[in-house]
């Protein structure tokens, strides 16, 4: 078996591989002043609810960023497995270019989802990461990694209103049924959404400007909120939500000894 640990600022991704198949997934919130002892606890009790046996696992590798927990989570998974996790970052072997003007500057998230679709798909790709921010991320069919653009997610968007504006209210993230609503809720949905889904048109149609030299670019999407959005348009060609996990496995298998 392979743990695969996605470590995001929202919440810390598990997924267990095993026999060219998923096994299990578990997802649990990031907390910055978790104790490794903590994970620990967390860890185990998923493995032992999923029936799984935690000596089984081989290898595991990580992608985080979230600086300030690697301490405790590495901690914990040399504590709990009895193995040395492959970090994604600098030096890691990935089969991609990476174009950016400081490589070291791309986050691990990206890199991952890069290296999946580029391995998945073999040809020019967008990516969209709908996280807590939302990351565009172009790759050549030649596996370049050309950067892209961060933007603030759904959820930062929405919440800013509520924290800012003193009369708005927090609101679920949903499609309201039109974009000229007529009470305050349906109105904050209606411009966070619908909003968001013209920023996602506009900065895919420029970035497939940019790449006019290539075969048309694959629009795939990731992430918790990526099927909100997609359903409002039609940039995007695929939602792919194993994504992150199937390039941590790619980069394991890359780089394990």
């Amino acid at each position: 078996m392979i743990l695969l640990v996605d470590a995001g600022n929202t919440n810390i991704v598990f997924g267990v591989y095993k026999d060219k198949k998923y096994i299990a997934s578990w997802r649990i919130s990031t907390e910055g002043n978790k104790t490794s002892d903590e994970y620990s606890i967390q860890i185990m009790q998923l493995f032992n609810l999923s029936d799984l046996d935690a000596k089984q696992v081989k290898g595991i590798i990580v992608s985080s960023v979230v600086p300030n927990i690697m301490h405790s989570l590495e901690n914990m998974l040399r504590r709990c497995f009895g193995k040395e996790p492959i970090i994604v970052g600098p030096g890691i072997k990935t089969g991609i270019n990476i174009k950016y003007d400081n490589p070291k500057e791309v986050g691990a998230d990206r890199i991952v989802n890069a290296v999946a679709a580029f391995e998945i798909y073999k040809r020019p790709v967008i990516i969209l990461d709908f996280g807590t921010a939302t990351t565009f991320c172009a790759v050549t069919g030649n596996g370049d990694y050309l950067g892209g653009c961060i933007c603030p997610g759904l959820r930062i968007a929405s919440d800013a209103l509520f924290e800012r504006a003193a009369k708005l209210p927090r609101v679920e993230l949903e499609v309201p049924r039109k974009v000229i609503c007529k009470n305050t809720v349906a109105s904050i949905q209606s411009g966070v959404v619908f909003g968001y889904v013209g920023q996602v048109e506009y900065i895919i149609k420029k970035m497939k400007e940019e790449m006019s030299n290539e075969e048309e670019p694959f629009v795939i999407a990731t992430g918790g909120l990526a099927n909100l959005i997609a359903n409002e348009t039609n940039v995007i060609d695929k939602v792919d939500s194993d994504l992150t996990l199937e390039g941590l496995k790619i980069l394991y298998e890359k780089n394990k000894e």
